[in-house]
């Protein structure tokens, strides 16, 4: 538009290229003193305000896309976690070499040299277990550290954002107080006027745009942290193995030094010994079985509760006893909180009232897992542990089987049957070592099994075993 063409006709019309600007400062005809902000020429507060949107959503969308994820590791890094996921791989292999020697080994007649052997192999699997546990102990750690970063990073970006933010808003918020007489002398044509609306839109929808990643961004941080939560209790549930693993092998070689002591080498002496050792079905009927989330039982009643839930699902007697027995645990905090501070507040709470409402029992009244040293969520109930949201899924399948509608985590039926179907449904009913030691580790640690396949896993199988061993005593 030249200079002599006139007033403008449209309201989108701006001014040519060297002409004064429209923003420029003017005086109040009112003689009113304008705000401190008001003194910035309005051509560059209204590029400041752009520059800031644009910096902003900039930022934003880089963190959306990069910093979310785990923090990239160095090459050197990279490496180490391969040859420890290599050097791990080996050792599992050996430990798997060693178990078949030892049920090779059981399976033939018992003289001194074989348990000698078995003795042998066992004490040189716990070695390997326990070099396979501090391996998943380095690697957690350096996952540790990297989502460690990974967190400090985020909380940095938080509060970067949140500072370009407020002065984004801020800006918005003058804007919006402006009354029309204002506007009518602040702007010389009425197209300045539109055109700032169009600005102050465009820069609203931004910055809401902006806010609703800032939301994104929190939440992601969040679920960081659970995962560091989750992280963490693993490493001390492992090292917490590996001092069992530690106390096992100790017994063990103690139990041979005995053995050879004893024996003095005669194949005589380690039979009488053998004998004397045997427990009979009395004794191992009336022992007293302690259930994972409380309560006692004697083996035999135990047993009953356990072949029965064998029958309808598959998974053998042992195995379902050895995952409930409260020795295999390995943990703190069972059964011994309430619900209110204890349990994930949008998952779980809300099904556990209703759940305690139609078994007609006071959620007060009942206790259930504590939350971890890092504040994850506890929650499980009664002697399978499951979280209400997992007992929910089942719950029906447990009522056909057992024929307690609705079932309870509390009853002892209900609990064994629970507990069967989701080893069922985690593949132990196949009963191979290794897949019941998948089971069992899954059934203790979820998606984070195979940190726990050689710990928890082997040890439950193991124990299992003894199991097995008392109740070919008990059945004759």
């Amino acid at each position: 538009m030249s200079k002599n063409s006139g007033k403008p006709k449209i309201l989108s019309d701006i001014l040519p290229r060297g002409a004064v600007s429209v923003f420029r400062k003017i005086g109040d005809p009112l003689g009113r003193r304008s705000a401190s902000l008001r003194k910035i020429p309005k051509e560059l507060r209204i590029t400041l305000i752009a520059f800031i949107t644009l910096a902003v959503f900039l930022v934003v969308s880089n963190i959306h896309f990069s910093t979310l994820a785990p923090t990239a590791l160095s090459q050197s890094s990279e490496e180490e976690r391969r040859n420890l996921e290599t050097e791990l791989e080996k050792i599992e292999s050996e430990i798997d070499d060693y178990e078949k020697t030892i049920i090779d080994l059981q399976n033939q007649q018992k003289t001194l040299n074989q348990n000698i052997k078995i003795l042998d192999a066992q004490i040189n699997k716990l070695n390997l277990q326990i070099k396979a546990t501090d391996i998943q102990l380095n690697k957690l750690d350096k996952e540790i550290v990297s989502l460690q970063k990974n967190i400090i990073f985020t909380e940095g970006d938080i509060g970067r954002i949140k500072f370009l933010l407020m002065g984004s808003l801020r800006q918005i918020y003058i804007d919006d107080r402006q009354n029309l007489l204002e506007v009518a002398l602040k702007n010389e044509k009425l197209s300045d006027f539109f055109n700032n609306i169009n600005a102050l839109s465009l820069l609203q929808n931004q910055t809401r745009e902006n806010l609703d990643k800032l939301v994104e961004l929190k939440t992601a941080l969040v679920s960081q942290k659970d995962v560091l939560s989750g992280e963490r209790q693993d490493v001390l549930n492992l090292k917490n193995i590996q001092e069992n693993q530690k106390v096992q092998l100790n017994q063990k070689k103690k139990e041979k030094n005995d053995l050879v002591r004893l024996t003095k080498g005669q194949e005589s002496k380690y039979q009488d010994l053998l004998k004397k050792s045997k427990q009979t079905a009395s004794q191992i009927k009336s022992r007293i079985f302690e259930l994972l989330g409380g309560g006692e039982l004697t083996f035999g009643e135990a047993y009953k509760l356990a072949q029965f839930a064998s029958e309808q699902t598959g998974v053998r007697a042992a195995l379902i006893l050895a995952v409930l027995d409260r020795e295999s645990s390995f943990g703190r905090n069972v059964g011994k909180c309430n619900w209110k501070t204890a349990m994930h507040p949008t998952r779980d709470q809300q099904i556990f009232l209703d759940l305690t409402k139609e078994l007609g029992i006071n959620p007060d009244s009942v206790s259930v897992s504590c939350p971890n040293s890092d504040g994850a969520y506890g929650g499980a109930m009664g002697p399978s542990q499951f979280i209400p949201s997992t007992w929910l899924k089942y719950k029906n399948r447990i009522a056909v089987i057992t024929g307690n509608n609705p079932p309870s985590p509390w009853r002892n039926v209900d609990a064994f049957v629970a507990t069967a179907l989701y080893l069922k449904d985690v593949g132990a009913d196949s009963q191979t070592y290794a897949a019941e030691r998948k089971a069992a580790a899954m059934y203790y640690a979820g998606s984070r099994w195979s940190r726990y396949l050689y710990s928890y896993g082997q040890w439950v199988v193991e124990r299992a075993s003894r199991f097995e061993q008392d109740i070919e005593a008990l059945t004759g």
